[in-house]
């Protein structure tokens, strides 16, 4: 259980980050960073109008591509759903290599280790065994899929794609540490708008380029489909990748067409596949096609009518028949949500420890397991200082953000809390570190967080950098899309430090005994 005094202390750090100035950019002493010297004396150099103008580029460019993504619950004035330009920041936010090289390793060591735990769940459930997480906590998850119990996926990988959202707080040397907030091991999104922001970028700035040795994002494409073809059922020679869609109304429907686009594959729905004596195929004018691996951009539930919700259009009759006779592969893993689960997370240093023998390299936010009675006891006593999350929330929804809500507003989800305590968990608000961003009055701070994105199958891999995500709100902690935020282009700067590519090692090899 977390110690209560170590949530105050945690707070007050995060109170004492000096406000009014962006974080990412100066120092404690006020100093300009020295990764943004750079930048700052070419941004100094630039007419007062050329922002603004550049800005109007950018927005014909992304609305001429068509890069949009839907507000499920808007509504436009004549009651039609609406489809929004996602805000698009021109001032990059730049990270130098050695905090990247130290934040990579963090990365593919945490991923790492949620394999490991989705194998350990679905097989021999060791870590249950050992009394490191409640069984019940796992049994009776929402997430948890009985159907994947004993079976065995390629490379005994679940999350091949995992976006894991980091934010930084301050530290004693006022460089600021790095903190995960959650992990997204389901089908997480955005990778497109950290792709197209660095292309955009590099054509409205490209003697930016030329001044800053700037890591590379555009092989991601590659990396995915290298990754995807690795996972294949083990007999697959020259296997066939597809992407399933929910379809043209889904939110992140660009990102699904622009992934197949970039890796030269097809872009499939539902109804698109169907599955023949534990084989799936797509349909083709050539008649029918097997397909070998699938990267789903559908929810579990909506995989196969058979199995999961009978009602679903968006999925493909027997689908798990084949997933579990090891003829096609599902990437993310179906049941790879238990991993995610927020009630799950404050549990991941221990499985680093438990599956790695190794400590954490990036540290969670304290956090608050609303199902224990203290824990509940403390959050209630506190919720206009704490955000209070869904442990099944995602996108900003179904969260309390205390600081920034009414009265009326605490008392309500103070209702919901006690309704269902085990269905949320409580951290301190943080105080994102802030990035200079250009905003309507001029050049303002704005609050933002990190999502990079970890490749595994036979290896482990990622790009440099990922998508970072501001609140261009003035003051709101909310980054998210659906709640009003934006993204920046994420700069990391080179070094000749060589990325990190880890062997996958098998599961039942790395779990170790606790003393």
């Amino acid at each position: 259980m977390l110690c209560y005094q170590e949530m105050d202390l945690f707070m007050q750090k995060f109170d004492e980050m000096y406000t009014g100035l962006p974080y990412e950019f100066f120092s404690k002493g006020k100093q300009i960073r020295d990764h943004y010297k750079i930048y700052d004396a070419w941004l100094a150099k630039q007419p007062g109008d050329m922002m603004a103008k550049r800005r109007e580029e950018a927005e014909m460019i992304f609305r001429r591509v068509g890069i949009t993504f839907a507000v499920y619950g808007a509504k436009d004035e004549d009651g039609s759903g609406t489809e929004r330009l996602i805000p698009f920041d021109l001032i990059p936010r730049i990270i130098p290599a050695q905090e990247w090289g130290s934040m990579e390793k963090g990365l593919v060591q945490r991923v790492t280790a949620l394999n490991r735990f989705l194998h350990d769940v679905y097989h021999d459930q060791e870590i249950l065994k050992a009394g490191i997480i409640p069984t019940e906590q796992i049994m009776n998850n929402a997430q948890f899929r009985p159907e994947m119990i004993g079976v065995d996926l390629p490379n005994q990988i679940y999350s091949h794609i995992s976006g894991v959202d980091i934010v930084r707080a301050p530290d004693a040397q006022g460089n600021g540490e790095y903190y995960v907030l959650e992990d997204n091991l389901r089908v997480p999104s955005g990778v497109s708008y950290m792709l197209e922001d660095r292309k955009m970028m590099m054509r409205l700035f490209p003697d930016l380029f030329n001044s800053h040795r700037v890591a590379p994002v555009a092989h991601y494409p590659d990396l995915l489909l290298e990754t995807l073809r690795a996972s294949a059922p083990a007999a697959t020679s020259d296997p066939t990748v597809v992407v399933l869609t929910p379809g043209m109304y889904n939110s992140a429907y660009f990102e699904h067409a622009f992934l197949a686009q970039q890796m030269g594959v097809e872009l499939v729905e539902g109804q698109d596949l169907f599955v023949k004596d534990k084989f799936c195929y797509m349909r083709t004018t050539r008649g029918p096609k097997r397909v070998d691996v699938i990267y789903r951009r559908v929810d579990d539930d909506y995989l196969d009518p058979q199995v999961f919700r009978p009602t679903s259009t968006l999925g493909c009759d027997g689908l798990m028949s084949a997933y579990r006779a090891g003829n096609v592969s599902i990437c993310n893993g179906v049941g790879t949500g238990v991993a995610d689960d927020k009630s799950i997370y404050p549990y991941v240093p221990k499985m680093i420890e438990f599956y790695l023998g190794e400590k954490p390299i990036l540290n969670n936010v304290p956090t608050f397991m609303c199902r224990n009675p203290e824990d509940l006891k403390y959050t209630l006593a506190n919720l206009k200082d704490l955000v209070v999350k869904e442990v099944h929330g995602a996108g900003g929804y179904g969260m309390l953000v205390g600081p920034a809500s009414t009265k009326a507003e605490i008392e309500e989800f103070r209702a919901a809390l006690l309704a269902n305590p085990s269905g949320y968990i409580a951290q301190p608000t943080l105080s994102l570190s802030s990035c200079p961003t250009f905003v309507e009055s001029g050049i303002a701070p704005r609050h933002i967080d990190l999502r990079p994105y970890v490749l595994s199958a036979k290896t482990v891999q990622m790009v440099p950098g990922g998508l970072t995500r501001v609140a261009l709100k003035d003051g709101s902690l909310v980054v998210n899309s659906s709640q009003g935020g934006g993204t920046k282009d994420t700069w990391i700067l080179e070094d000749d430090a060589v990325p990190a590519t880890v062997p996958v090692i098998p599961a039942e090899t790395q779990i170790q005994t606790q003393s």
